[in-house]
């Protein structure tokens, strides 16, 4: 819906992932609430990402001028910057960035293959970092910097030491950038979802499912949009003095730091 503050109104928002799950609830919020969204796709299957992206966009009747879908992998470092130079030639600046753009390749540590290891690690952690970095002389000050982590950075999970192991490594990142950046007025801050309902999770069996939701004290799976309105939450002026700090949001499955 409409932000009926305007605060977005002008702000240029680049939202990596954007196609699916997270990504695309928080580029469909940004846009909603009036800002202009850079929507960054996966160079895997891109036109399927861009389609998906033109889907949901077109679905909240949005103009094609609201959401600029670019390609990129951003676990190569070359091609993250030309992302950045894409943008700096049609939008001239980046006000929030959002890094959502993550896999997974579960397993136990005795069958997890070097590849599956440094795949989610390119991904999740060098993405992370390639985009901090190249959005540098893009973005204002007074910018936001909002990177999606994950619950299990703070609990470990059986079967997942890489994905663990890339969004503890975000949480890291996001405190050190925090304090470079704070003397430009740029916020950097991260966001825990927990089990939230997207097609990285609905692959889990039902009885485990159950399970797991049985767990949860409010009851339910998360929603991309709960994640998306935390992150514009991060983004807005009400957050301007919260830097370095993760966000859970996970309805109490983890209340610990």
């Amino acid at each position: 819906m409409p932000d009926p503050t305007g605060e977005f109104s002008d702000r240029i928002v680049v939202v990596t992932g954007a196609s699916q799950g997270i990504g695309a609830a928080t580029a469909l919020a940004f846009a909603q609430a009036g800002a202009t969204v850079v929507a960054g796709c996966p160079a895997l299957e891109s036109e399927q990402h861009r389609q998906a992206v033109a889907d949901w966009r077109e679905a909240a009747g949005l103009s094609a001028e609201r959401v600029a879908p670019i390609t990129a992998d951003v676990s190569q470092v070359d091609e993250v910057s030309h992302f950045y130079d894409t943008v700096e030639k049609h939008f001239g600046r980046v006000d929030v960035l959002v890094n959502n753009a993550g896999i997974n390749r579960d397993h136990t540590l005795a069958k997890m293959t070097d590849e599956e290891w440094r795949a989610v690690l390119a991904v999740n952690l060098d993405g992370t970092f390639f985009n901090c970095r190249g959005v540098l002389p893009l973005i204002t000050e007074g910018g936001r910097i909002i990177n999606i982590s994950s619950m299990v950075a703070q609990t470990g999970n059986f079967g997942v030491a890489n994905y663990a192991a890339s969004k503890a490594g975000i949480l890291g990142l996001t405190k050190s950038l925090a304090l470079e950046l704070a003397p430009r007025g740029i916020t950097v801050n991260a966001v825990c979802p927990g089990f939230i309902d997207t097609d990285m999770t609905r692959g889990i069996p039902d009885e485990v499912l159950q399970k797991y939701l049985e767990r949860i004290p409010l009851g339910r799976a998360g929603l991309p949009e709960d994640v998306a309105a935390t992150v514009l939450f991060l983004a807005s002026q009400g957050a301007g003095y919260l830097t370095g700090q993760s966000l859970g949001v996970n309805g109490g499955l983890y209340t610990g730091d």
